[in-house]
């Protein structure tokens, strides 16, 4: 059977509701939507674009299957954040391939670093980080997630 085709882009504001529904679908799943998360997806413009960030869709067949975040965090780097993939089309490789676009987009931009911060009971998205590269690092204090147990690093 013949996988369709999947297409990553950069932001367009007509999706701006499928970056919320997304996060919030598996967000809802596996743990408690938090005060950090509910600000930034209620408004990605304010918290992620206009403060120098990027935000890219998966689309198949014209349809947003998948998205992911580049929050700039200044002196840290940029984090991968609010990567989503809908139900429907997980096993497709959606996650893979936004995560590759984003280092490559990484690259492109001469960013130094990503970094991620997980929950281990995420095994297939911890052990796809480890794939592409990421290393486990301490988890500072600062991280805005209750959630996180875990902080990946990626140099670019």
């Amino acid at each position: 059977m013949k996988r369709p085709a999947v297409t990553i882009i950069p932001f367009e504001k007509e999706y701006t509701e499928c970056f919320a529904k997304l996060n919030l679908e598996w967000l809802e799943t596996y743990f408690v939507v938090e005060d950090y998360d509910r600000k930034v997806l209620e408004n990605p413009q304010k918290y992620i674009l206009d403060e120098g960030g990027h935000i890219f869709f998966a689309l198949v067949g014209g349809q947003v299957a998948g998205t992911v975040a580049l929050i700039d965090r200044g002196d840290e780097g940029f984090e991968l954040s609010k990567m989503a993939v809908t139900k429907e089309f997980q096993g497709l490789r959606i996650g893979q391939k936004l995560m590759y676009a984003c280092i490559h987009f990484a690259g492109q931009q001469s960013f130094r670093r990503l970094f991620l911060d997980s929950n281990t009971i995420l095994t297939p998205a911890i052990n796809l980080y480890r794939k592409v590269g990421f290393r486990e690092i301490p988890v500072p204090g600062s991280t805005p997630y209750a959630r996180c147990n875990i902080r990946m690093e990626l140099l670019v």
